[in-house]
């Protein structure tokens, strides 16, 4: 059985030579020390702590020592060449990538000092640290984004019974079409065709966020057809008291047109934090938009037939869950699926604009 502790022992003159390669060849200096802390009564395992190894390591070059003297803790003749690069390097990569910036194999060669390694080396020594993968676009932020969701609560808060609250965002489609991923047959890469001319629609909705009801327009980004929508909701929900649009700070939703028809007694839009699109459940809706139209190349009308295909496929209980407005930090806490709003009825649902709306647009 193995002991649980063991101590060195030998005669002064080597323990002074010991001293003295403290500051000789790499490795033989850390197995000294090994042995001058055994020599002071140390056991192993409190060695291997103090020097961040495992105590197996300890007791093998402490019983090399025991048996062989100072010369025991050479390295021993091995196959093979040393690795190149070791733990250093792999740290120095490994700080070296903490840093933003556009890290190539070329780009760390260069900023690690052109070391006298090559690139398949240097290869190997990154993918122990690292992976190759695309980075992530994150919105910055609103510094004041705390206050505008306080004061998004507290009005809401303040509602009388039977308001309704909506969700309101535009997005963009093209006649490009949208490139997904699929499951394809090996060996087969599928086509999809580009059309000769591109064209793009912005598509404006608003959902409900208790019922989930949804009221969408087609049309170009301007302030007429957000002006539009708005008088589509007004239209949807006749025997709301309030009607409350949240929306984001885009620049069409402050234009003069929009702030003349908001003194409608009954219309009000609350704008919510800048740069922070994660807090809008329509979102969720445009990915889903995107996910229906992706890998498909189809005529214009074809494109614009997909859309209100999507949106009249779909339940208010459907578009509910895809958007899933109670994770959006505008509602306070407890407001759920409201029987009283979703008791109110729509008269207008799905609209399809006319030659007029506008979606007829080029790029």
């Amino acid at each position: 059985m193995r002991p649980v502790s063991v101590f060195a022992n030998g005669p002064d003159t080597e323990i002074e030579l010991l001293r003295a390669e403290l500051r000789g060849r790499w490795r033989q200096p850390l197995r000294a020390v090994m042995v001058v802390l055994s020599v002071q009564g140390l056991p192993a395992a409190q060695i291997a702590e103090l020097l961040e190894c495992h105590p197996g390591t300890v007791r093998r070059w402490i019983g090399r020592f025991s048996r062989e003297g100072a010369a025991g803790l050479a390295d021993r003749p091995r196959c093979g060449r040393p690795a190149v690069g070791g733990k250093r390097l792999a740290a120095r990569i490994n700080a070296l990538l903490e840093r933003p910036g556009p890290w190539t194999l070329p780009r760390i060669w260069q900023y690690l000092g052109r070391p006298q390694v090559s690139m398949r080396t240097l290869y190997r020594r990154v993918r122990q640290v690292a992976v190759w993968r695309r980075p992530k676009l994150t919105a910055r932020g609103d510094p004041a984004r705390d206050h505008v969701l306080a004061g998004i609560v507290a009005r809401l808060r303040e509602l009388p019974r039977r308001a309704v609250v909506l969700a309101e965002d535009e997005t963009h489609l093209n006649l490009l079409p949208h490139v997904r991923a699929r499951w394809t047959l090996r060996g087969m890469r599928p086509d999809v065709v580009t059309p000769g001319r591109n064209r793009q629609v912005t598509v404006y909705g608003a959902i409900e966020m208790t019922s989930g009801e949804w009221v969408y327009q087609l049309g170009r980004r301007c302030a007429a057809d957000f002006t539009a929508l708005l008088r589509m909701v007004a239209e949807a929900f006749p025997r709301a008291p309030v009607i409350v649009v949240i929306c984001d700070n885009d620049s069409i939703h402050h234009a003069r047109a929009v702030s003349r028809y908001l003194q409608t007694p009954r219309l009000e839009v609350l704008y919510g934090a800048r740069y922070s699109p994660h807090d809008n459940p329509a979102e969720r809706i445009w990915a889903a938009l995107k996910n229906y139209v992706a890998n498909t190349a189809v005529s214009w009308p074809g494109r614009l037939r997909q859309i209100h295909s999507f949106f009249r496929a779909r339940s208010p209980d459907q578009m509910l869950a895809t958007a899933a407005p109670w994770t959006s930090p505008w509602l306070p806490p407890g407001y759920e699926q409201n029987f009283w709003n979703a008791a109110l009825g729509i008269e207008v649902k799905g609209v399809r604009v006319s030659a007029a709306g506008g979606f007829d647009t080029d790029t």
